[in-house]
């Protein structure tokens, strides 16, 4: 590993994510839009899944999910997260930390139109995070709204949205043998970021 392959100087991330992600699109085998997201209840009890990166610009990553599922509800409650993308196949690492915010109606709803219908109807089948009785109950939803929405479009549903993860700091991390691995760290300051690195 030379100084020259490691991760650039540059004064914001959203670039830098762009081009890790365009890469992680062509090399990872599966789901390189994959990330952890971390929630917390208000007394510091956290959580953690995996979620779809589904937009990023200079505003934040955005994801979609069920509002009055168990990190819905988590959000309200506490908005502050943190998400972690990893590329193995490149050596590669994105942390990010930050307040989220709900993403527009129209939003939601411009990316609601582009999920596949069996995936609109599972949106309103699924009572996410809430006790199921039975796979049997499951189905017998799909069904029910399989039945009500045929021959038309699958509205969203109320409680269906997205949020944007806000980074306050973003985190570069790659891979150097010997364990010498090259992180730069982002933190918002103002309009701005200010970098700094950090020992591996």
């Amino acid at each position: 590993m030379t100084i020259a392959q490691l991760i650039p100087d540059v004064s914001e991330p959203f670039g830098l994510f762009r081009a890790w992600f365009d890469d992680a699109v062509a090399k990872e085998s599966d789901l390189p839009e994959a990330m952890s997201l971390a929630t917390a209840t208000p007394d510091g009890k956290p959580s953690l899944r995996l979620v779809l990166l589904k937009d990023v610009n200079a505003d934040g990553f955005v994801f979609y999910t069920n509002a009055e599922s168990r990190k819905g509800q988590e959000i309200a409650a506490n908005p502050a997260a943190a998400l972690c993308f990893h590329w193995k196949t490149l050596g590669r690492q994105v942390r990010a930390e930050g307040a989220l915010t709900q993403v527009t109606s129209a939003e939601a709803d411009a990316y609601w139109v582009t999920r596949p219908r069996q995936s609109q109807i599972a949106g309103w089948a699924s009572e996410q995070s809430r006790s199921l009785p039975s796979r049997d109950l499951l189905q017998a939803r799909v069904e029910e709204y399989e039945a009500r929405f045929a021959g038309q479009p699958v509205p969203r549903p109320a409680q269906w949205t997205g949020f944007r993860l806000a980074p306050q700091t973003v985190e570069f991390w790659h891979d150097v043998r010997n364990r010498l691995h090259d992180r730069l760290v982002f933190h918002r300051q103002g309009a701005g970021w200010r970098t700094e690195r950090l020992y591996p």
